[in-house]
């Protein structure tokens, strides 16, 4: 079954306003088993709704339409329906009075401008609206249902809410979409795709077929997998199948199966083993131990955090010798790895995680051109040390950074079990 989104509101074409209604309707039309394939805004003028909903009508099971019920001028979401369907209007004097005593408890008197909200195409089925003036409606084409709901969230989530339950979902049956979303870091989207295409490609035309949607993200690429399935068991047996095939392909490269972040994995880690991580950063400049404490109860494995920018800094704070930084640099393999050996010492922590690079704009050189980034992570008799080299400005140079730090902490604490 697909369907159809359209928020109404002028306003949400500029920079001040933005919709998220139709994040809330594709979350639940989703959980019943309908494919959302449009979503769009559509400025205040009856005109152009009129031409997206009669377009939307020629495929779409089901239209969604937030916004454009209030009571001015500019409210033409009931207008432009009737338009298309060629349907006239008539006033529902039972909604009038509704708006009556609505407005009568709290001490007002309804204005005659308000009569527009009881404007209801006729054959339109009227959708109560206990927590304001707009009601809902909803009418039928052929096939295709179209529903309106008023724009505040506050009224149009549990008027949307009823109406899955008593409307939609009865139809569908029990089935629904349902998701898993596989990321992995460490190889790029090309890479992850190139090792993906063969196995997915094989799920459309199974029993519960499984579609596929690859996604590049800073430091991280994604797989969404969705389940078009009778139920959440038959959706559960495909999806853990689907999982483990590219968890053999991936291997230690698939980091989270269930959508957390590596943040929130690494510290799942740390927890588990009872184990306690301190930083210290130079380009990064603290971002890493950020990124540990966002995740609520990472006091407990995060003992501590310095950022080292200065050479001076590195000396007082990680105990890097000043021969070592005057023969290495400070962007370095061994001066990374001496401020993970001296914060790692100097706090007691298990795990200590040094990093020291080039965020750019400037700063380069051509040796050590800008997103040259060194790395070293220290866990127990385990030292790894890497050099990166990052693309992009200084903020996203940044964010790498902390990524593969995150990253091979990981790795270093899963080889522990083996």
């Amino acid at each position: 079954m697909n369907a159809c989104i359209l928020a109404v509101g002028s306003e949400m074409l500029t920079p001040f306003r933005v919709d998220t209604n139709s994040l809330a309707i594709t979350e639940r039309l989703n959980a019943i088993g309908y494919d959302v394939r449009l979503k769009a805004v559509v400025a205040d003028h009856v005109d152009e709704l009129a031409r997206v909903v009669e377009g939307a009508l020629a495929w779409a099971d089901l239209i969604v339409i937030t916004g454009g019920l209030g009571p001015t001028e500019d409210d033409i979401t009931r207008d432009a329906v009737a338009r298309v369907l060629e349907t006239p209007m008539d006033i529902d004097e039972r909604i009038v009075e509704r708006i009556k005593e609505r407005f009568a408890r709290r001490g007002l008197t309804m204005a005659a401008i308000n009569q527009r909200q009881a404007m209801v195409p006729r054959g339109a089925v009227v959708l109560e609206n206990p927590n304001g003036t707009a009601p809902g409606l909803w009418l039928e084409r052929g096939r295709t249902a179209i529903v309106l709901l008023p724009g505040p969230p506050r009224e149009m989530t549990p008027m949307f809410d009823a109406v899955i339950r008593e409307r939609l979902a009865p139809k569908m049956a029990g089935r629904g979409l349902f998701r898993r979303v596989l990321k992995i870091t460490g190889r790029s989207e090309s890479d992850v795709d190139s090792h993906a295409q063969p196995i997915y490609s094989r799920w459309t035309a199974q029993d519960v077929p499984i579609s596929t949607t690859i996604l590049a993200a800073l430091g991280q690429t994604e797989l969404h997998l969705t389940a078009h399935a009778p139920g959440r068991a038959a959706a559960d047996a495909a999806l853990d199948a689907a999982v483990r095939e590219l968890q053999d392909v991936f291997g230690p490269s698939v980091y989270s199966v269930d959508g957390r972040p590596l943040e929130a994995v690494v510290g799942a880690l740390l927890r588990e083993r009872g184990m306690t991580i301190a930083m210290a950063e130079s380009c990064t400049g603290g971002l890493l131990a950020s990124r540990l404490t966002d995740v609520p109860g990472s006091s407990g494995y995060v003992e501590r955090g310095v950022v080292c920018y200065s050479n001076r800094a590195k000396t007082d704070l990680a105990g890097v010798p000043e021969s070592l930084i005057a023969e290495h640099g400070a962007v370095s393999e061994p001066v990374a790895r001496a401020m993970a050996d001296g914060i790692r010492t100097r706090s007691g922590a298990n795990v200590g995680v040094g990093i020291t690079g080039i965020a750019g704009p400037g700063g380069g050189t051509p040796q050590k051109p800008v997103g040259t980034v060194a790395v070293a992570v220290i866990v127990e008799a385990e030292t790894r040390v890497r050099t990166f080299q990052f693309i992009g400005p200084r903020e996203m140079v940044k964010f790498q950074a902390a990524q593969a730090a995150m990253n091979m902490v990981r790795l270093l604490l899963l080889k522990l079990e083996k």
